[in-house]
C-alpha cells in the first residue's frame, strides 16, 4: 500500500523516492530526534519477549476478538505478535533492511486472521494497541536515559504513527483479500454441494457436513422448486432462459391452517421455505425448499405456490416433500415431474394436486398412445368441430360431470353440450357414464394438452 507521509526516519537512512523531493535544509533537532529513536528503539529489540508478553497479556484483556484465538492457542498467537514486534520495530531502526518483511508479516497476519474469522476491527485494534505500546515504550526508556531527550520524540512522532496507519492498511488490505477468496470458496463448494444433493450424486457420508455447510437440518422435510420460461418451440422444447423468482421468506398464520410453529411456543406459526439454495441445470432452475409445517398437510405447499413472485410467463413446479437432505434428488425428479405438468403458456403446478397429470408426462410414449387410441377418431372431423367437441368435453369434465355448469362456462344451453357429449361417445365408441372410460377420457384429454399428442 502507498504511503500517504514519507517517514524522516527513511530519508535519514538512505531510502530514494521514486521521483526526487525538492531539496529541504534537515535541522539539527532532526537528527537528534532519529538518534534518540534508534536508542530507545535498541533497547526495545533486546526486551521484545517481555513486550510481547504484555501486549498478548493485553490483547486478551482489552480485545475480545482475539480472546478465543488466545484461549484456542496462546503459543501461536505470541508468536504472530512476536514476528511483527520484530519487524516493526526493526524497521524503525533499519527501514531499508526491515521495510519489505515488516510488510510480508503484516499481510500474513491479516490473511491467517481472516481464515481464523477474527473480525478485521479486532486486528486493527490490535496493531493499534501493539504501536501504543510500542511508542509508549520508546517515550519510556528515553525519559530513563535522559528525561530532557523526550522533548526530541516530538519530531518522528508523525512517522511512527504513519508507520503504524500504513500496516494498518496493509493487514486491512490483506484480510479483505482473503476474506473475498475464502468467501468465493465457500460459495464454490456450496454451489457444488447443492448440485450434488440435487443431482443425487452426493454420498451418505457428505450429507452431515452439507446440513452443517448449508445451515439445514440433515432429517428435515423438503421439496424442490423447479423453475422454467414458457416454451418457444412447442410443448417439448426446452425453455431458451429462465427467470428468476422470489420465494417468500415467511408465510401468513391463516396461509397454512395446520402450520407447526416456527418462533417457538408463543410465536406466529409460520411454514415457510428458509432463504433458497438455487441450481442451475440444462433447462430449468432448482431451488431447495425448506418445509415446516406439518408432515402430509399440503396446504404449506399451495400456499408457497400461491406466494410465488415469478414474472409473467413463467412455468413453476414444485415436487412432493421428501423426508431428509439425503432424498433431495427424488424431490429434484418430482419438482421436474411438476414442471413438465405446467401448461405450455406459464403457471404453477403442485404435483401433490395434478397426479394424473403427472402419470401422463412421466411417460410421454404411453400418454401419447393413449391420447391415439381414445381420442384419435376425432382427428378425422373438421379442425373447428373436433377442437368444438374437445372444449365441451373438458369443460364437462371440470364441472364434474355437471351438464348445467358445463354449458354456463360455455355459454350454451345444456342439452347443446348433452347433444356434444353423445356425438363423442359414437365417434370413439367410449361411455362416459362408464368409470373406466371417463378416466382413460380424462387422462388422453392431459396427454393431448401437455404433450401436444
Amino acid at each position: 500500500m502507498p504511503q500517504v507521509v514519507r517517514p524522516r526516519f527513511a530519508v535519514l537512512h538512505g531510502t530514494h523516492p521514486a521521483a526526487p523531493l525538492p531539496q529541504r535544509f534537515r535541522s539539527l533537532a532532526d537528527r537528534a530526534a532519529v538518534e534518540v529513536l534508534h536508542r530507545a528503539a535498541r533497547v526495545l529489540v533486546a526486551s521484545l519477549p517481555v513486550l510481547t508478553d504484555r501486549l498478548v497479556e493485553a490483547l486478551y484483556e482489552q480485545e475480545p476478538g482475539y480472546r478465543a484465538a488466545i484461549d484456542s492457542d496462546r503459543a501461536e498467537v505470541w508468536q504472530e505478535v512476536h514476528h511483527s514486534l520484530r519487524h516493526n520495530v526493526g524497521s524503525l531502526i533499519q527501514p531499508r533492511e526491515f521495510r519489505d518483511a515488516a510488510h510480508r508479516t503484516s499481510r500474513w497476519i491479516g490473511e491467517i486472521r481472516a481464515e481464523q474469522g477474527v473480525p478485521l476491527d479486532a486486528v486493527l485494534h490490535a496493531f493499534r494497541m501493539g504501536g501504543a505500546m510500542v511508542w509508549q515504550d520508546l517515550v519510556d526508556e528515553t525519559a530513563r536515559r535522559d528525561p530532557d531527550d523526550v522533548r526530541l520524540l516530538v519530531h518522528v512522532a508523525a512517522d511512527v504513527w504513519n508507520f503504524v496507519d500504513e500496516h494498518c492498511g496493509i493487514v486491512a488490505d490483506a484480510y479483505r483479500q482473503a476474506e473475498r477468496r475464502l468467501s468465493w470458496r465457500r460459495e464454490n463448494q456450496q454451489r457444488l454441494m447443492v448440485a450434488a444433493l440435487l443431482d443425487g450424486t452426493a454420498r451418505i457420508a457428505d450429507v452431515g457436513e452439507a446440513a452443517a455447510m448449508l445451515g439445514l437440518p440433515e432429517q428435515g422435510r423438503y421439496a424442490v422448486l423447479a423453475v422454467a420460461s414458457v416454451r418457444s418451440g412447442g410443448p417439448q422444447q426446452p425453455a431458451p432462459a429462465r427467470p428468476r423468482v422470489t420465494l417468500p421468506t415467511a408465510l401468513p398464520p391463516d396461509a397454512v391452517p395446520h402450520a407447526a410453529p416456527a418462533a417457538g411456543p408463543d410465536g406466529p406459526p409460520y411454514a415457510a421455505p428458509a432463504t433458497p439454495l438455487w441450481h442451475t441445470g440444462p433447462d430449468a432452475e432448482f431451488a431447495i425448499l425448506r418445509l415446516t409445517g406439518e408432515p402430509g398437510d399440503p396446504g404449506e405447499l399451495h400456499a408457497i405456490a400461491d406466494a410465488l413472485d415469478a414474472p409473467a410467463g413463467t412455468r413453476a413446479g414444485i415436487g412432493s416433500a421428501v423426508e431428509g437432505l439425503a432424498a433431495l434428488g427424488d424431490a429434484r425428479r418430482l419438482a421436474e415431474t411438476a414442471l413438465r405438468a405446467c401448461p405450455a403458456a406459464g403457471g404453477t403446478v403442485v404435483l401433490d394436486e395434478h397426479l394424473p397429470d403427472a402419470l401422463v408426462v412421466s411417460s410421454p410414449a404411453l400418454g401419447s398412445a393413449l391420447a391415439d387410441r381414445v381420442l384419435g377418431p376425432l382427428d378425422r372431423l373438421d379442425p373447428s368441430d373436433r377442437d368444438v367437441i374437445l372444449e365441451t368435453l373438458t369443460a364437462w369434465l371440470d364441472a364434474d360431470g355437471s351438464a348445467q355448469r358445463a354449458g354456463a362456462r360455455l355459454y350454451c344451453h345444456r342439452n347443446t353440450v348433452l347433444n356434444r357429449l353423445r356425438r363423442f361417445e359414437q365417434l370413439t365408441g367410449r361411455c362416459l357414464t362408464r368409470p373406466r372410460d371417463a378416466v382413460e377420457v380424462s387422462l388422453a384429454l392431459a396427454a393431448r394438452r401437455l404433450l401436444g399428442a
